[in-house]
Order: structure tokens, then C-alpha cells, then sequence
């Protein structure tokens, strides 16, 4: 038996796991990660750090499995899109990493979205210009840092700096790269013109060369086997973009099929054999799958929120269940479950960490009386949640036929409740899959393509993709939600000029 190995960098965790040939988890292990807030809307993390936190996590998860690491045929990445890894000519950092949800550039794209540029940028990359984008942070640090940019040699995606500390080589990938705003998506190269757009032509040079996911970019060495338990000289994918990864682990292989992923992120995505360029979808990029591109609507909107309800709101609640051996979830989700939907009211805007309306939206109750409790609050959280999401799949549909069933994964798919919240605010049948790393899952199936484990996406998709529920919509609550959340819109709508007020 052949095993792979996926590794996958998120928001707040570096995931290790191992996969059999039949996508069987045999082991996995999760190692959280500091995230470093010098000033609001700044999130870093120590990229030195994270290298020996990925080791680590490698190490356990093949300690955990028992097996022979040398009967691991190939190793490869997920990671967050977005934010910004840089390393310098010795090999070195030359800055912490900044993360998806980093939000310091928000002028930038206020000025290029009223200056015309946005224009020019769309017609190159078929993309939104985000804040969190490497292009954004870049011109800010040409503004702010411009010493740092000097001394770096390459620009990153987290996995490709993971990837580039097991082999010694610099490469970039297709998916993360089209979806940063970095590469012009109708030649699939680097674009000096298009660089220029963001006043970033002198960085050209700084752009590795660009791989697909499932192509070999080098070889652990000798150094980051010692370190990671992982045999010297196996093949190393150049891995993908989460949003792909957890959308392949999903079964997303053909155009019919629409997936979501309710982590950090609010994902919502399809794929076709063109980018959507009407106009009515923010981000258009290249699919881990050749020949086909990613049509996304995504936000930092989704189940990160839920996590800073627990971890503010809920000390007293996460105590008792971890002293009696359960879980705080299992009491968020029968909270959740006590309210009917149509006894509360209260509007909870999911955008702590970002939003999908306006760069310095933030996150709010609105509608609470001394009646309400913490209780009718979470109620609020899931549902704003889903509720973004909503926008941007609405915003999806535009495009394409409704799908019979959406494949949901992330942190939400893990609870009932909340799938049956999302299958019935959609009115949409909702589909889970079989609860594994998603994310790493991907990544083993660009692993087990270069290594010849599977012959392409299409075989690996149908050894290893499992669902294991279908939550239908209930049609009596479809009305409920339709005025629900024509309310969660209405106090978007109405909190519009307050905004600005919120800079700092």
C-alpha cells in the first residue's frame, strides 16, 4: 500500500495528514499557529515559526500512523490564498507573513476602484482587487517598507514558502497566483503592463516560475527529512489553493457540481471552461484541473466568527463541557436548535475579520432586547454566516443553472443544525462529505497525480470522494428566511455611511 502525504496552512491551524490510496484517512495531526496583530486590521504570523510548526505537525501525523514513511510515494499543499510570503536571496525572511485577513491596504484598492484602475485590472485578470491581496500588501510595503522589498528575492504563496522550505526550490502555482491578482488570466503569464496597473512592474523579476498543482517542484532534501520524518528525495507537488483543494475533495471535477467551505473563509465557487468577465462575480481564476477555471464569490465571512463567540462569550460553557469530556459544540448546536427561527429576530453581520460589502464594514448585533440572550445571539451568528454566504451564491447563480445539490465542507458541515439552516435559507439540498482534512485530502490528490498513484483528477475524484448525508430543505421555513434575510440586507443597506467612521 502507498500512502500520501497533504500538508495545509490555514488562518489559525498547520495540518499534516496521510491518506491511503482509497482517500482513507490513516492519521492527521493539527498544530495551531500564532497570529501577530501589531495594529488593528494587521494580522502576521512568524514565518520562521511556521516552518517548524509545519515540521512538527508532519512528524506527529506520521508518528501517529504507524506506518513506514518510506511507503509515503509523495507529498504536497493547501493553503489560504492571498496575503503575502516574501524570502530574501539567503533564503531567509524578510518579513513576517501576512495572512489572508490582513486588511492594512484597504486604501489602495479605495483609490484604484475609484481611479480606473479596477477597470484596466479586470480586463487582465478578470478578478476584484481585494485588500488581502499580495498585490494591495505589496504597495503598501513599496510605500511603507520599501527596504523589505529590496531584499526579498521571492514572492510566495504560504505553500509554496512550505514547499519551498522541503525542496530548496522557488516555484509558484497557477491557482493561487491567478487568484492573487498576479498573473494575466487570458495568456496564463506574468504581465509587466499589468503589474504596471498597480505600480508594480519592478517586481516582475520577483515572481517564481509558475507550476501546475499536480506538477513535480522538486524533492524532499536531505535536511527536511531529518526534520519531518519524510524519505529524502520523494516527489513534492506544487499543491493548490484551499478553496481548489477542498472543492476537489469535495467531488468538484465538472461543471455541474457547486461547492461551499465554511472555515476562516466564506467559499462559494464553481467551475467552468471560462471565466465568468460580466462583471457580476468578484474573482475568476485557474482550477487545479487544467482547462478549467475557478468562478468564486468568497469573504473572511464564515465560521472564524462563530469561533470568537466561543472564545469571548462562551468561557464559562467551553470550560464545563472540556471538564466533563464533551464538546462546546455540541452545546452551541442544541442552543441553536431551542430557538425556532421564527422566534427571534436579531441580525448578526458576520464580518469580524473582513467583510463582503465594504472594506471597513465590521461586524455587529443588531435588533437585541433585554428579552434576547446569548442563546438567541449564536442563533444570529449561524445564520448571518449562512447568510453571506447567500449573497455571494446569489451572485453565482447568475451564471449558471441551480445545482441539485451544493457540497458543503468546513468547520459548519460538522454540525446538523447548521447544515439544515444553510439547506433551508438556500432552499437548496445540501450535501456533506465524509469529515477528513479536506484540505490536506486535495493536496494528497495532487501528491498521489505527480507520483503516479492516479492516472488524473477524474480517477483520484471517484477512489476518493465520499458524502455521506443530503440535507434536504424544509419548504415551510423558505418564507421565514426570505424575510430574514431581506432584514440581514436591509442593515447592511442602512449602515452603509457609517462605515467610514470605523478606520482605526
Amino acid at each position: 500500500m502507498r500512502y500520501l502525504m497533504g500538508i495545509d496552512n490555514g488562518g489559525t491551524f498547520s495540518k499534516a495528514a496521510i491518506f491511503d490510496e482509497d482517500g482513507q484517512q490513516i492519521a492527521k495531526a493539527s498544530v495551531p499557529t500564532v497570529t501577530i496583530t501589531p495594529k488593528p486590521g494587521y494580522t502576521e504570523r512568524d514565518m520562521d515559526e511556521l516552518w517548524e510548526v509545519n515540521a512538527k505537525a508532519v512528524r506527529q501525523s506520521i508518528e501517529k500512523s504507524g506506518i513506514d514513511p518510506k511507503d509515503i510515494a509523495g507529498v504536497s499543499f493547501s493553503g489560504h490564498g492571498k496575503g503575502l510570503y516574501m524570502v530574501g536571496a539567503d533564503g531567509r525572511p524578510t518579513y513576517n507573513g501576512i495572512l489572508s485577513t490582513d486588511a492594512r491596504a484597504w486604501e489602495y484598492v479605495a483609490r484604484w476602484n475609484s481611479d480606473g484602475t479596477k477597470e484596466k485590472v479586470f480586463e487582465k485578470s478578470c478578478q476584484e482587487i481585494l485588500a488581502c491581496q499580495p498585490v494591495s500588501i505589496l504597495a503598501w510595503f513599496k510605500e511603507h517598507h520599501p527596504e523589505v522589498l529590496e531584499k526579498t528575492k521571492y514572492i510566495f504563496a504560504v505553500k509554496d514558502y512550505i514547499r519551498y522550505m522541503l525542496t530548496g526550490e522557488a516555484y509558484a502555482e497557477y491557482s493561487d497566483f491567478t487568484g492573487a491578482n498576479l498573473v494575466n488570466l487570458h495568456t496564463k503569464e506574468y504581465d509587466r503592463e499589468h503589474l504596471a496597473l498597480f505600480g508594480l512592474a519592478d517586481i516582475y523579476d520577483k515572481l517564481p516560475p509558475l507550476r501546475y498543482a499536480a506538477d513535480v517542484c522538486g524533492h524532499i532534501t536531505k535536511e527536511a527529512s531529518e526534520k519531518t520524518l519524510l524519505p529524502e528525495g520523494i516527489p513534492v507537488a506544487a499543491g493548490m489553493f484551499d478553496v481548489n483543494a477542498c472543492g476537489i475533495a469535495s467531488g468538484l471535477g465538472d461543471e455541474d457540481q457547486m461547492c461551499m467551505v465554511a472555515g476562516t473563509w466564506s467559499i462559494n465557487e464553481f467551475i467552468g471552461k471560462a471565466p465568468v468577465t460580466n462583471g457580476t462575480v468578484a474573482l475568476n481564476s485557474m482550477f487545479c484541473i487544467p482547462g478549467y477555471f475557478l468562478i468564486e464569490e468568497s469573504s473572511p465571512t464564515s465560521a472564524g466568527n462563530m469561533e470568537w463567540f466561543i472564545r469571548n462569550l462562551m468561557n464559562y460553557e467551553k470550560e464545563e463541557a472540556d471538564e466533563q469530556g464533551g464538546s462546546v459544540y455540541d452545546i452551541t448546536n442544541d442552543w441553536v436548535e431551542s430557538i425556532d427561527p421564527r422566534d427571534s429576530n436579531v441580525i448578526f453581520l458576520p464580518f469580524l475579520n473582513g467583510s463582503n460589502e465594504d472594506a471597513l464594514a465590521k461586524g455587529t448585533f443588531v435588533g437585541l432586547t433585554a428579552y434576547h440572550n446569548k442563546k438567541h445571539m449564536l442563533r444570529a451568528v449561524y445564520e448571518g454566516i449562512v447568510f453571506s454566504h447567500l449573497t455571494h451564491v446569489k451572485k453565482l447563480l447568475r451564471n449558471r443553472e441551480v445545482p441539485g445539490t451544493i457540497r458543503l465542507s468546513g468547520g459548519a458541515a460538522n454540525s446538523e443544525v447548521w447544515v439544515q439552516i444553510f439547506a433551508d435559507a438556500l432552499q437548496i439540498p445540501i450535501d456533506t462529505i465524509e469529515d477528513k482534512e479536506l484540505g490536506c485530502q486535495g493536496a494528497c490528490i495532487a501528491a498521489g497525480i505527480a507520483a503516479g498513484v492516479y492516472k488524473d483528477y477524474q480517477e483520484a475524484i471517484g477512489r476518493t470522494v465520499k458524502i455521506t448525508n443530503t440535507v434536504y430543505p424544509r419548504p415551510e421555513y423558505k418564507e421565514v428566511y426570505e424575510e430574514k434575510y431581506a432584514t440581514y440586507r436591509a442593515v447592511i443597506d442602512g449602515l452603509g455611511s457609517a462605515w467610514n467612521r470605523f478606520k482605526n
